[in-house]
């Protein structure tokens, strides 16, 4: 029973490995510390480096271990990025699940957990988003994940398999006893950029755009705690065990908050103003982006524990102001 999470050393990854160890779940990571990094998870957790394009290597992990279920986090995920590398983010994200996934369903792997994203709504006109709505992601990244998708429900038709797709909004926050958080030095996730800013690593932080048609002219987002996220994670895991269908769930709390609003949480959990510029809109950035979370509730027995926003803004801001002095466990590991 013992459940392979590729991605493991990653922001989110590394969080649903520790939800794992807690539980008492054996754990097995596959990660190729591209943007990953080994200090973010339980040194007692078996780890290999490798990419989850590696058929051979999925399949011998999964024989040595005896891997019955996968949670597939691997992937490339800033947007601007996936613009200027369209084939990049199809490699990773797209033609890596699918080597993924051969791999394992000939392994005789039958239950796989999908990280999606809410990007492959794209501009949806509709708030809050429902899972049967509209597919027509606007980046490289939003159509990697969608064609990820296709494949799994090709797949499970063609071979035994049951999946749960998970749609994430917009995850930030750290877990509350400081174990892990997000450690990426270029990270570009607005929460996390502002607390930097606010504890002094960056000079100030940009808003892309105040000229939306939102309450305050800026992108308004789903904000969820990555320990409600992976939450749900554990939860998708146990209906798979217990013989549930396949999935597609939104992960996210129903409201949205602007970027301005999130700016000004940080300031308020800080005690201080810091510098923000104005800048021009991002390509591939919709306006509003909230989950409908009705379908998430009615399938798995999933009760967020972290929905205040400045809680999430407290936790992330306590990661980052112990996160220097792990810097040399960092190198350490690398």
């Amino acid at each position: 029973m013992t459940v392979l999470v590729t991605g493991g050393a990653g922001y989110i990854g590394s969080h649903m490995v520790h939800e794992l160890v807690d539980a008492g779940e054996p754990v097995v990571v596959l990660d190729n510390l591209s943007t990953g990094f080994r200090f973010l998870i339980p040194t007692s957790v078996p780890f290999v480096a490798g990419s989850t394009g590696d058929r051979s290597l999925v399949s011998e992990i999964i024989v040595q271990h005896g891997i019955t279920a996968i949670i597939h986090f691997a992937a490339s995920i800033v947007v601007p990025d996936s613009i200027a590398d369209p084939l990049g983010y199809y490699g990773n994200n797209t033609m890596n699940t699918c080597a993924l996934l051969d791999a394992a369903t000939k392994a005789g792997v039958r239950q796989f957990i999908f990280s999606s994203t809410a990007a492959v709504y794209g501009t949806t006109g509709k708030t809050p988003v429902r899972e049967d709505a509209p597919t027509a992601p606007i980046s490289p990244y939003g159509t990697s994940k969608l064609m990820s998708e296709i494949m799994l429900h090709d797949t499970a038709r063609a071979r035994e398999l049951r999946f749960v797709i998970l749609r994430y909004f917009n995850v930030a926050g750290a877990d509350p006893r400081l174990r892990t958080g997000q450690a990426t030095p270029a990270a570009t996730h607005l929460i996390k950029v502002a607390c930097e800013t606010a504890i002094g690593k960056r000079p100030k932080m940009n808003v892309f755009g105040t000229d939306y048609p939102t309450p305050d002219g800026t992108c308004i987002r789903d904000y969820i705690h990555v320990s409600d996220l992976v939450q749900a994670h554990s939860a998708a895991l146990a209906y798979l065990r217990s013989g549930g269908t396949s999935l597609t769930l939104n992960c996210g709390y129903g409201r949205g908050v602007s970027v301005l609003e999130v700016i000004d949480s940080v300031q308020r959990t800080v005690g201080r103003e810091f510098l923000v510029d104005i800048a021009g809109r991002r390509p591939g950035d919709p306006p509003s982006l909230v989950a409908n979370v009705d379908r998430i509730r009615e399938f798995l027995p999933w009760r967020p524990r972290f929905q205040n926003l400045d809680t999430i803004v407290a936790h992330a801001l306590a990661w980052e102001k112990q996160l220097a002095s792990r810097r040399k466990s960092l190198m350490a590991y690398q």
